[in-house]
């Protein structure tokens, strides 16, 4: 069990790195730093908003429109903070 619990844990470690990268590429693509004509640079970008849009899209239906600022990023990165904390806190002991 605990070795179920350390894999859970590892994922959402690996899927928190996975949403600061797409931030930060949405970063550079917004201004200029990138090439978007590249296809490396494209499939890059692609790869990390397939991989995070499908837990994006439902925050942002709930946000307000806040112009061109999205904090859908930090507010998942705050649910997986609370997530990663409440099975270290809860789920371990009983395991140990």
């Amino acid at each position: 069990m605990l070795s179920l619990i350390q894999v859970l844990l590892l994922a959402i470690k690996l899927y928190t790195w996975v949403i600061i990268a797409a931030a930060i590429f949405s970063w550079l693509y917004a201004f200029n730093v990138v090439n978007p004509r590249n296809q490396f640079i494209s499939m890059i970008g692609d790869a990390l908003y397939r991989m995070t849009e499908p837990a994006l899209r439902p925050i942002r239906s709930l946000l307000p429109d806040l112009g061109g600022i999205d904090i859908s990023p930090i507010i998942l990165l705050l649910i997986l903070f609370f997530l990663q904390q409440l099975i270290v806190n809860n789920l371990v002991p009983l395991v140990l």
